[in-house]
């Protein structure tokens, strides 16, 4: 069964970092386009960053220059470790792939950027 499963969101400061981490299981993330999406209160739910199985990386203009997605096939992890966070980060932070036609998505996890 597919799983993922979101966690490291919190509060930070205008300025922090956050490292948010998804936790795959019922398959190898190292095999499947791997993806995080957010969604501000009141808004759409918007595409951030993807990683492919080689590794390829790419972001929203937005978060270009201060956010990383990255892949641990050991732990079966996709992290996004967010720097220079501004208020317009807010949001719920899902994780998303597909996989045989089928969407799967995380239960979200919150991050809150404000002084």
């Amino acid at each position: 069964q597919v799983q993922l499963a979101e966690s490291g969101g919190g509060l930070v400061q205008p300025g922090g970092s956050l490292t948010l981490s998804c936790a795959a299981s019922g398959f190898s993330v190292r095999n499947y386009n791997m993806k995080w999406y957010r969604q501000a209160p009141g808004k759409e739910r918007e595409w951030v960053a993807s990683i492919t199985p080689t590794t390829l990386t790419v972001y929203t203009e937005s978060v270009k220059g201060r956010f990383t997605i990255s892949r641990d096939n050991f732990k079966n992890t996709v992290d996004l470790q967010m720097n220079k966070l501004i208020p317009e980060d807010t949001g719920v932070y899902y994780c998303h792939t597909l996989i045989d036609g089928r969407f799967a998505w995380g239960q979200g996890t919150q991050v809150a950027v404000s002084s």
